[in-house]
Parts: C-alpha cells; sequence; structure tokens
C-alpha cells in the first residue's frame, strides 16, 4: 500500500487535487479501484498535513432487480473512520429492463456519474473522487482517438460549474497491477460487479489490445502516457518549474 501512497501523493502535489478543508465524497463501486482510492485516501490523512473529510458513497445499481450486499464496505470504513452510505437505485433496471440499450455502459455510467454527484451535494461534499488509474488514462486516450478520431481524455481535476463539484482523480500515477497487488496483500473487501456485461466492453478490448501491444513492445502503454503529459492534453501537462 506505501507504493499506492506514494503515486497518490505525487498526483495530489502536481495536479494541486486537495486542500486545507475539503469535504470529499468517494465513489465507492466495491471494486478494486474505489476501495484501494477510499484506503489510500484515509490513510493519506495521517501525512499528507493537509485537513480533509471523506464520506464513502456506493450507489447500487440492483442489476437483476436485486440488491448487492455492501455490508464488507460499511466495516472497511468502519475500521478507516469514514463515514459510508449505500444508495439503492433503479439504474440497472431502466438501462437493460425498460432501455434495453444495445450499448449499456454510456448510459449506466451518465447515470451513476447523475446520481453520485447529487449525493455529494447531500453530503455538503466539495469535491467528487473517482478511482480512474494510469491504465485507464491510457485507454480513455485510445478510445478516443480509435472510436471517435479525436484527440482527448479525462481530466486528473476538472470543475463542474453547474454542480458547484471539483472532480478529482488522486490514481492517475497508479499502474492497475499495482493496485490489484495492494488490495490483496491488504486483504481489502472486494464486491464483485453483478453487471451482466462486466468483461465484454469496449474498454476490455482496449486494455485487451494495449496488452498485446505491451507484449510485443515493451513500453509501448509508458510512452502513450508520455505523449499525453508532454502535450498537456485536457490538464495532463508536466508542473511548471
Amino acid at each position: 500500500m506505501q507504493r499506492i501512497l506514494g503515486y497518490m501523493r505525487k498526483a495530489v502535489t502536481e495536479f494541486d487535487l486537495i486542500q486545507d478543508g475539503d469535504k470529499i465524497a468517494v465513489g465507492v463501486s466495491g471494486g478494486k479501484d474505489s476501495v484501494v482510492l477510499l484506503t489510500g485516501l484515509a490513510r493519506l490523512r495521517r501525512f499528507i498535513g493537509i485537513q480533509y473529510d471523506i464520506v464513502g458513497i456506493t450507489l447500487d445499481p440492483q442489476f437483476n432487480s436485486q440488491p448487492t450486499d455492501y455490508s464488507p464496505i460499511a466495516k472497511l470504513c468502519e475500521e478507516l473512520d469514514v463515514e459510508y452510505t449505500v444508495k439503492p437505485t433503479h439504474i440497472g433496471e431502466i438501462v437493460f429492463d425498460v432501455r434495453k440499450e444495445e450499448n449499456p455502459c454510456s448510459l449506466c455510467a451518465r447515470m451513476r456519474r447523475g446520481a453520485l454527484h447529487d449525493m455529494a451535494k447531500e453530503y455538503d461534499c466539495n469535491k467528487v473522487a473517482l478511482g480512474h488509474h494510469y491504465n485507464d488514462a491510457v485507454e480513455t486516450f485510445v478510445m478516443n482517438l480509435f472510436n471517435e478520431g479525436r484527440l482527448g481524455c479525462f481530466s486528473p481535476k476538472s470543475y463542474l460549474s453547474r454542480k458547484e463539484l471539483t472532480l478529482i482523480r488522486p490514481l492517475v500515477f497508479a499502474p492497475e497491477k499495482e493496485i490489484r497487488r495492494a488490495a490483496e496483500r491488504t486483504n481489502l473487501p472486494i464486491v464483485k460487479s453483478k453487471c451482466p456485461v462486466d468483461g465484454y466492453t469496449n474498454r476490455q478490448k482496449t486494455k485487451e489490445f494495449l496488452r498485446e501491444r505491451e507484449r510485443e513492445d515493451n513500453g509501448f502503454t509508458y510512452r502513450l502516457f508520455g505523449a499525453m503529459r508532454r502535450a498537456g492534453l485536457d490538464g495532463w501537462g508536466f508542473p511548471e518549474k
């Protein structure tokens, strides 16, 4: 977990993600990325020298009209001294049963984002922390390039003026393999997604494409990430000296 905390501290410093007095809503899906993010932010408070509060928020999509048991996450939050709430939603029903989306990920993501932002405001948070990591950034860049013909990626930090919320991504320097290793070595509770298309998405195909390219050309992913930073794409630029 120490390596993860190092990556997070670097991101917080380089992109000025957290300030004194912040109240941060952490979106906790139950997957390894969000659980490591939650744990990392809780532990980072002990030594980073910034005073901030955390609220863990889980939106249960209730896929197949069945609620998910998030009690292991609740127990973790109690151990971390983090306030935690689970909000049942009808996102799974709307996406798969009502709308019957052929490409459900986009609508599901939009609905979850909207619900998370509303919950953050309800708990008087001024920031929302998301668990996107280093590999997510490169995958998003590649998906935008090949699928939409544009250069773009999510930003490490962005402001939503309509909601008066700042989105931050403290794990953007952390490779997925390091996150997985941290979750396993720390025995963090992981709640498996019940999404019907889990593992069959366009992002999964992109992940496999990059994995194959990396096997054939070691450093391929690292160079793509470096290009994003050197170009200053969507806030990814290096800090001014």
